[in-house]
């Protein structure tokens, strides 16, 4: 009985640390976040911010060439919705 106890003690936190560490990185996955906490890294596109909507689609603003555009993320692809090359979002 005592060895089942020990048991217990040791495996039920490292389970429960590998439950909660699993959610973790779904949340993150899911909102778009890069998983490298190094320094940024100078690419063509950045991804500038996540709007999720519901079960697979999102709203995303990624900037580019040096616009900022706001796109719609789904299973079936990526639509372009607006811009803000005059300044402000506007409907292309």
């Amino acid at each position: 009985m005592l060895e089942y106890i020990l048991r217990l003690l040791i495996l039920l936190p490292i389970v429960g640390g590998m439950a909660w560490g699993s959610v973790w990185l779904w949340k993150r996955v899911q909102m778009g976040v890069p998983l490298g906490g190094g320094a940024k890294q100078d690419r063509p596109v950045d991804l500038v911010g996540v709007l999720p909507l519901g079960p697979g689609s999102k709203l995303a603003v990624v900037e580019f060439a040096g616009q900022q555009i706001l796109i719609a993320v789904s299973r079936n692809g990526v639509t372009r919705l607006a811009d803000n090359s005059q300044g402000d979002f506007h409907v292309d």
